[in-house]
């Protein structure tokens, strides 16, 4: 009996050792081998993420330069008002060029009519600079929505494969056959996600950063149309 358990033990451990040795020559897989294994969906999961960088980065630069903001812009301005330099105010707003400046200056360019007018002109010179900003943003959020929409294509396409290599083998089935469908349904999903939560949350912070140049916008328009008032009370 005590023979018979020794014995046991001894296989035991001759399992765990095979074990061992099994995981010590694991094959390791690149990143651009399961890139691979993903199938003609990681082509398009790849062109989205380009796409999704490039949108980010481009409207990030054009929204950072837009918001800057000299501090005593509008002082000048209102300056420039009350001395009835319309011209020296004119000048100063091309000189900055900034969504601000350019709704200004569509204002100074308006002075002497209705306020209602010059108010208008200067809400339409903003909504046009807001629409500029906003520009391919909405790509983003297409983005982030389609990414991981195709990446379940690709595991369903992945699945078909798998279920038609099975159907194909009769009673040959081994995990070798399989893993071809198996990769591209697991990889496509987990591509999908990234490319779709990465795109999400730069649509986010584009989002934000446009409102709050909104809401300065419309700070600035408020304080031009007070500047107007002044000399009449």
């Amino acid at each position: 009996m005590l023979t018979g358990i020794l014995l046991q033990i001894n296989q035991a451990g001759q399992m765990v050792a095979d074990t061992t040795a099994t995981g010590s020559g694991e094959i390791s897989l690149s990143l651009w081998e399961l890139v691979t294994k993903g199938g003609v969906i990681m082509i398009f999961l790849g062109i989205f993420s380009i796409i999704a960088v490039y949108i980010f980065i481009e409207r990030f630069l054009i929204i950072n330069q837009a918001s800057r903001e000299d501090s005593n812009f509008m002082n000048h301005i209102r300056d420039f008002i009350h001395d009835g330099k319309v011209d020296a105010a004119l000048a100063l707003c091309r000189r900055t060029q900034n969504p601000i400046s350019r709704m200004i200056e569509k204002g100074l360019l308006r002075i002497g009519k209705p306020l209602g007018d010059i108010n208008a002109a200067i809400e339409n010179v903003g909504k046009l600079e807001v629409s500029r900003l906003e520009k391919n943003i909405a790509g983003l959020a297409t983005i982030a929505g389609a990414g991981p929409m195709l990446g379940f294509l690709g595991t369903v396409t992945g699945m078909i494969r798998a279920f038609y290599d099975m159907s194909m083998a009769g009673n040959n089935i081994d995990i070798a056959l399989l893993s071809t469908g198996i990769y591209q349904a697991m990889i496509t999903t987990v591509a999908g996600l990234i490319v779709g939560i990465i795109a999400y949350i730069c649509y986010n912070i584009l989002v934000a950063r446009v409102e709050n140049l909104v809401f300065k916008l419309e700070a600035r328009a408020s304080e031009f149309m007070d500047v107007l008032h002044e000399p009449a009370e």
